[in-house]
């Protein structure tokens, strides 16, 4: 058995897909779409600001109307900005935070990937995937 990865640098994504503030939350479904991701970090400039899920989305677009009207659902989806779903100041790891430390936040959070910053600028993301695949690279003979 190899060792785990100690440091959440050492086993997050760092080509991390982000979106603006001022992005129409379509662009986050066309994402989530075709890059089958669940959650983008929200930048601005380089600074993170905030973190929107395909939840977020779900939940912005699901009224009764918005389910049977087809054209109010087109013109929400090139309305509504994403600083309006978003989570904003979403909580954060360094690329120095423990694994363990990682994991247990995203555990206790019920959350499945954090944003990793250094002072304020986004440098990557640790997810759940992120974290099992270290755990089967480790248990790999």
């Amino acid at each position: 058995m190899k060792d785990l990865p100690k440091k959440v640098r050492d086993c997050m994504t760092k080509e991390v897909l982000t979106v603006r503030p001022e992005d129409p939350i379509r662009k986050v479904w066309e994402l989530v779409e075709e890059k089958k991701l669940r959650r983008f970090p929200v930048i601005d400039g380089e600074r993170l600001v905030g973190i929107v899920t395909d939840r977020d989305l779900r939940n912005a677009t699901a009224s009764s109307v918005v389910l049977t009207e087809k054209k109010y659902h087109d013109f929400l989806l090139d309305t509504i900005k994403v600083e309006t779903i978003m989570t904003p100041n979403p909580r954060t790891v360094s690329p120095d935070t423990s694994i363990r430390e990682a994991a247990k936040i995203i555990l206790n959070m019920k959350v499945g990937g954090l944003p990793v910053v250094d002072g304020d600028r986004l440098v990557g993301i640790i997810t759940e995937t992120d974290l099992i695949n270290a755990f089967i690279s480790a248990l790999a003979e």
